[in-house]
């Protein structure tokens, strides 16, 4: 497990993130070297509470998925391309009282605050050396692979090939010229809203299992 980051590194996050609706600090846990890296989206409220990534309903799921392929959160390394809770502000009134109250929902981070963490998240895979990247979600697979990159199309499929990194100035992307295995997957979280992906997403798992043999 990683013990610290950079510090010039957070400061550079900090620094390029001034303004934005952006909360906490949670940070990448589990196993150095391992066979997986899963990568998410972004903490959600309850992983800004308890600082363990993928901990609230949609990581329930998710410890299901790996639990089936015989992994656990002791197993594998799980971080995500942003390491604070994005939220928005919405007015709303309150039920019982009438008033007019302030929420701040969870939201996606938006493409410069993906940028802004890319050299963290860089340094984080060279050091994690995991043997396949588990994207889950649009969000982590348009971070690894472009903008065109979708879930929807790339699902389950075992990739190898270069990956986006933050360039020398940090201010946008370049390809990497060495190739990474990747094996792009739904967010667990949409099992939540769409239960009939369910049997779609443990096929893909199963077959994740499959393939992470040939890495043993």
């Amino acid at each position: 497990m990683i013990a610290e980051y950079p510090p010039e590194l957070l400061a550079e996050v900090k620094e390029k993130t001034i303004g934005c609706r952006l909360t906490g600090f949670t940070p990448g846990q589990g196993l150095l070297e391992p066979d997986l890296m899963l990568v998410g989206e972004a903490p959600g409220r309850h992983e800004e509470q308890v600082n363990i990534p993928f901990s609230g309903a949609s990581g329930q799921e998710l410890m299901g998925f790996i639990e089936s392929i015989g992994y656990s959160r002791s197993t594998v390394y799980i971080t995500s391309v942003v390491r604070q809770r994005p939220y928005s502000i919405k007015k709303v009134r309150d039920k019982k009282t009438g008033e007019i109250i302030e929420k701040y929902p969870n939201r996606t981070p938006t493409k410069k605050e993906v940028l802004a963490f890319a050299p963290l998240f860089d340094w984080e895979l060279a050091t994690v050396k995991p043997s396949v990247i588990v994207p889950l979600g649009n969000t982590a697979l348009q971070r690894l692979l472009g903008r065109k990159a979708n879930i929807g199309e790339l699902h389950g499929q075992l990739l190898h090939e270069p990956i986006q990194h933050a360039n020398h100035d940090h201010d946008g992307y370049q390809m990497t010229r060495e190739k990474y295995w990747l094996m792009p997957m739904y967010h667990p979280a949409a099992v939540l809203y769409a239960r009939r992906l369910e049997p779609t997403i443990k096929a893909d798992w199963q077959r994740l299992g499959q393939q992470i043999k040939r890495f043993k």
